[in-house]
């Protein structure tokens, strides 16, 4: 990249997020970390993010499920680094259940975190990006924003419209230099997947074990769980010049599990 570029990933103090942030580092962004966590730990990873590459780290604990603290997590992005180029909204929950007993409480909790929270972020920076006339929004979704699975209503509803979304922001953006794109993931082995396979296993009424292999895996073809690596090397090349044709696509980097 020509200049340095300053990044917010949400939902980047473990897994995918955490992939993407170490990626971003390497390729000499600066980063606003966001997640919950143990203080110490979540110092330890910016330390170490900061080291690792050309750009600076800061951190904010913002809660996704929040408006007005998301709000802050911008200002307080452009207080540290000037500005906000390149958006990742990451943060996410799952909540497995047959959808007649899906507690409501936690059916909008799931639509703050997973999709409502994308949008509050892109609409307080869309208009700098526009002005500037160049931005990046890379909003993490699923293979699941693409196809169903049974006891996941919330999510995958959720995450359809996080795609819509993402179409829609690509053709607002189009004429200004500013992307939108969705990374489509299947199952990478990340604390949001290894936290799910106990509630999948009691609502299968199967063991740990045979979710791994008959549910999660058996829905990839390659047979082998995404890297937390592979999607940050594909978010670091939408940033790239090269990638600036690449708008409101979603992107699967599922094993061929959308292929079926």
């Amino acid at each position: 990249m020509s200049e340095r570029k300053t990044a917010i990933i949400t939902g980047s103090t473990s897994g995918i997020g955490l992939g993407i942030a170490e990626a971003f580092a390497a390729s000499g962004m600066n980063i606003m970390l966001n997640g919950f966590g143990d203080a110490a730990e979540i110092e330890a990873i910016r330390a170490g993010l900061a080291e690792s590459g050309d750009g600076d780290v800061a951190y904010h604990g913002a809660d996704m499920s929040k408006p007005e603290e998301i709000a802050d997590l911008v200002e307080a992005t452009r207080a540290t680094f000037g500005q906000v180029d390149v958006i990742v909204p990451n943060a996410g929950i799952q909540v497995v259940s047959p959808v007649e007993d899906f507690p409501p409480e936690k059916w909008d909790l799931l639509f703050k975190i997973n999709l409502f929270s994308a949008f509050h972020l892109t609409r307080l920076v869309f208009a700098e990006m526009k002005a500037r006339r160049w931005g990046r929004i890379i909003n993490l979704v699923s293979a699941h924003g693409l196809v169903a699975s049974p006891f996941k209503s919330a999510y995958v509803a959720a995450k359809h419209g996080q795609v819509g979304f993402t179409k829609t922001i690509a053709l607002e953006g189009a004429e200004f230099g500013v992307t939108c794109n969705a990374i489509c993931p299947g199952y990478v082995l990340t604390p949001l997947v290894e936290k799910q396979i106990p509630d999948t296993a009691q609502a299968r009424g199967i063991t740990e074990e045979q979710v791994k292999r008959d549910v999660l895996l058996a829905a990839q073809p390659t047979k082998n769980f995404v890297t937390v690596e592979q999607i940050g090397a594909l978010a670091v090349f939408l940033c790239s010049d090269a990638a600036a044709q690449i708008t409101g696509a979603a992107l699967p980097v599922d094993g061929g599990w959308t292929a079926q």
